[in-house]
């Protein structure tokens, strides 16, 4: 195991130095020989997480760990460019869940131009594109007239036409990285630039496309962390709805009324407010959820109910971990994390904004 590169992983109130390289030795005490990144040791992988989880090694300098995360992806795609949702403890053999979530199988865009960044290295790039192009057009093929994209396509074949508002925003991210890569490799895409350009008009313009989870806090911000609402839309929009999903002192409710707070949603909020310029109050939410540290492991429980002053489930969680990591590495200034989520170097695709 190589030493963290963790100087841009302190924030005050957050992360020390030890406590960030012990954050990341607890993801990787859970990586698996073969690459897998599951939940924790005995749960299971689903391919959004397990990307998360490696962006986070990328981010501390573990980019071999990392890349062993991404061959795994590229080992066990199926044929039509998927991955199915769920593997117990990251065994490719033993799937839970046979549904193929399409924000699940965008996400690997992310982190492949998260790890090329990282470290400009063009053979991984390579090695990669067939991935990530079967990943984005198995995507595509689940995208609505009206820009939206379908949740998933269930084992049967059957695909669910029904689209989810922050699954589409991760989607909405992803395309726009995949577009960057395929920019890099000089191979322009423009039926991805279409493709993006209605998504983003999906999202910023016909909240009736999306089934309504306005429960959730995801559905909050993702649009803003996705890239598809920026400036006075996005600020009108977390302003919104702060009181209403925010716990001072003790990080986002995953979804209301229920008493809970959640890591997870809590470092992407923070995320999510770095993007907008608000430093400060990522910062402040990112220390409002130290309460959720495991200090043995390094790593965080998923969630607290504040009611019960207690911690649920009792699980510690690689990409609780990980959206911490990358929340704090971005608040740090570490390049790739700031061009990944910034938004300013990644293609916007063809907006049709002027169209009802």
């Amino acid at each position: 195991m190589t030493t963290p590169r963790t100087e841009h992983l302190v924030l005050p109130g957050v992360l020390t130095a030890e406590q960030a390289a012990a954050t990341v030795g607890g993801i990787l005490a859970v990586q698996r020989e073969d690459g897998a990144i599951p939940w924790f040791r005995g749960h299971h992988l689903d391919p959004w997480d397990h990307v998360e989880a490696a962006m986070a090694l990328d981010a501390a300098g573990e980019h071999t760990a990392a890349e062993r995360a991404y061959n795994w992806l590229a080992r066990h795609q199926n044929e039509d460019g998927s991955w199915y949702a769920a593997y117990a403890d990251g065994d490719p053999q033993d799937v839970t869940d046979r549904g193929r979530e399409t924000n699940f199988v965008a996400y690997v865009a992310v982190g492949v131009w998260h790890h090329y960044l990282a470290t400009g290295d063009d053979t991984f790039l390579d090695r990669m594109w067939p991935t990530v192009y079967a990943a984005v057009e198995f995507v595509l093929r689940l995208q609505q007239p009206g820009g939206q994209i379908g949740w998933k396509r269930e084992d049967d074949g059957t695909d669910v036409a029904d689209a989810l508002l922050t699954g589409s925003s991760s989607i909405h991210h992803a395309l726009r990285c995949a577009l960057a890569i395929a920019e890099q490799r000089e191979e322009p895409q423009p039926d991805w630039e279409l493709a993006v350009g209605a998504l983003r008009h999906a999202i910023r313009r016909h909240p009736e496309r999306f089934l309504d989870k306005g429960r959730y806090s995801m559905d909050w911000y993702y649009p803003v962390l996705g890239g598809a609402l920026t400036g006075t839309e996005a600020k009108e929009r977390i302003e919104a709805d702060w009181d209403r999903f925010v716990v001072p002192g003790l990080g986002v409710r995953c979804v209301v009324p229920n008493p809970w707070v959640t890591g997870g949603e809590s470092a992407e909020l923070a995320l999510a407010l770095w993007v907008m310029g608000e430093s400060d109050r990522a910062l402040e939410i990112l220390q409002s959820i130290q309460h959720l540290r495991d200090a043995e492991s390094g790593l965080y429980w998923t969630g607290y109910v504040f009611e019960d002053r207690a911690v649920w489930p009792r699980e510690l969680t690689t990409w609780t971990a990980g959206s911490l990591l990358l929340a704090v590495a971005a608040l740090g200034g570490d390049e790739p994390t700031v061009a990944v989520f910034g938004g300013e170097r990644l293609p916007r695709g063809l907006d049709p904004d002027c169209c009802a």
